[in-house]
């Protein structure tokens, strides 16, 4: 895991085996979503790293021991809409007991501002630790608007956690939202005039459900 001011960069060598698949434009729908899921798992270790334990007792096969369990906020998963739910799988596998919101946004293609159509969250997201999901943090405008929404709504504590992104993306939210962690599998270069990543994955969304 390497660090770069409030961004993670998870550099294992498995996500990165994985992540040369998810970007080759060869990879079919079926093995993409395979792929991103089993990745946005591997991230899912580096993102709870610090979540706070308390101690407590229980009884072995063999004897009575001290052992440690999860303790202070429960998790939320906040996908954006579309491509953000084929993350959500692969942290469910780690946190199975996560409540899971979803925020709908489309960038708008003549302005590129991030438009919102749909949101339905837990009733409790002031009490949780929300992690964003978002497969691709490009210009940073959806991600934003996201966690604008979600602190609209009483949440104080939010992760993002993207597969690629951006250093254009990375400035835009650290500009609005400067303590909120990003994790991801890499930064690539910059964005084209289409505001696309690159070297990038093409358009995440449309990889995963096998629409143009």
């Amino acid at each position: 895991m390497r660090r770069e001011d409030n961004v993670y960069v998870l550099d294992h060598p498995l996500v990165q085996h994985k992540l040369t698949y998810i970007r080759d434009k060869n990879t079919g729908s079926k093995e993409f979503r395979e792929l991103v899921d089993e990745v946005a798992m591997l991230l899912t270790y580096e993102v709870t790293r610090n979540l706070p334990l308390e101690e407590v007792s229980i009884e072995t096969p063999v004897a009575m021991a001290k052992s440690k369990v999860l303790a202070g906020k429960k998790i939320g998963l906040v996908p954006i809409l579309r491509a953000g739910l084929g993350m959500v799988n692969g942290l469910l596998r780690l946190v199975p007991t996560a409540k899971v919101g979803h925020i709908g946004l489309y960038r708008d293609p003549e302005t590129l501002s991030p438009v919102e159509y749909y949101a339905k969250l837990p009733s409790d997201v002031a009490e949780r630790l929300l992690l964003v999901l978002d497969p691709m943090l490009a210009t940073g405008g959806s991600a934003v608007a996201a966690i604008d929404y979600l602190k609209s709504q009483g949440a104080t504590s939010i992760k993002l956690v993207c597969l690629i992104a951006a250093p254009e993306g990375i400035a835009t939210v650290h500009k609005s939202h400067p303590e909120v962690e990003i994790y991801t599998a890499a930064i690539d270069s910059h964005l084209n005039a289409h505001a696309y990543i690159v070297p990038g994955l093409g358009d995440a969304g449309d990889r995963l459900f096998g629409t143009k």
